[in-house]
């Protein structure tokens, strides 16, 4: 019995780990170029960030070679700003842009780059495990037109629910202080 919940927890977190159809990493991935800050520009709703507006991630370097992640954004409900902890690690080779990523215990899902900027990695399109999980990520808030027209057309055309887009909304620092 043992070795059967094994296997089935086995065959559970792999499953995490999987690509949608047609979804391909990027190749000649260079991690040094795409640490830093990321905001958030445009995802599909998913109930982990579910009301949250100007929403980032900060990726850095950790002490055994992974990736520490910190995502935060702000309620919608409370005003507040949230963060979360996370770790990531290459699923194949370091050139690829194929990482597993995990916010809570052993379980890991995939983060999948699969359309970088790759003169100066300021946009980078990335999905989960499913067409359930997508994202447009910029070095600024937001993006040109071509972008985003990109990024839908192509996300689109892999099987996303693009027409239930969330177009993140970001505060800048001169609204702030007003």
């Amino acid at each position: 019995m043992r070795c059967i919940f094994i296997t089935l927890l086995s065959c559970a977190l792999s499953g995490c780990l999987g690509a949608p159809e047609g979804v391909s990493p990027v190749k000649d991935f260079e991690l040094d170029r795409y640490l830093g800050k990321w905001f958030e520009v445009a995802r599909l709703d998913h109930s982990f960030e579910r009301g949250l507006s100007g929403v980032t991630a900060e990726y850095s370097m950790r002490e055994d070679g992974g990736v520490r992640v910190i995502n935060s954004g702000l309620s919608d409900d409370t005003g507040h700003y949230s963060e979360a902890e996370g770790r990531a690690y290459f699923v194949e080779s370091q050139d690829q842009g194929y990482l597993k990523v995990s916010f809570f215990g052993p379980f890991f899902g995939s983060y999948i780059i699969f359309e970088l900027d790759v003169e100066g990695y300021e946009y980078a399109f990335v999905a989960g495990n499913s067409t359930d999980y997508l994202w447009l990520l910029a070095r600024t808030p937001e993006v040109s037109e071509e972008v985003m027209k990109r990024f839908i057309e192509r996300s689109a055309a892999l099987g996303f629910a693009t027409d239930e887009l969330i177009f993140v909304p970001h505060v800048t620092d001169q609204e702030a202080m007003q």
